[in-house]
């Protein structure tokens, strides 16, 4: 568990691993096939994409809603609206990543 522990990324097989190599590890497979690891990279790195646009959109709508509607080109309801809408969007640019299409699960696609 100490080389675990030292390695610069380590992954430990959830199913037949001990609790402390679980805690010590930076990645966790529930099951012991290694194949499905870098389907968990591909997935992390559509995971950090998604979140920059989302943060990107968000604030990008807070900008854009709060300069209109201090300047007064925008009332305020529909400032809340418009927030609200941002709020959609982003959770649908997130609910992306519960598609087969985001993240290929096939075993050739490396």
């Amino acid at each position: 568990m100490l080389a675990l522990a030292a390695a610069t990324v380590g992954v430990a097989m959830g199913s037949g691993g001990t609790a402390a190599a679980l805690e010590a590890a930076d990645a966790a497979l529930m099951s012991d096939d290694l194949l499905r690891l870098p389907w968990a990279v591909r997935l992390a790195r559509a995971t950090r994409s998604i979140v920059r646009q989302n943060v990107i959109i968000s604030l990008g709508a807070v900008i854009v809603l709060l300069s209109t509607t201090v300047t007064g080109f925008l009332s305020l309801p529909l400032g809340v609206l418009g927030h609200e809408g941002s709020a959609l969007i982003v959770i649908l640019n997130g609910m992306r990543l519960l598609s087969p299409r985001t993240v290929r699960l096939d075993k050739n696609t490396g």
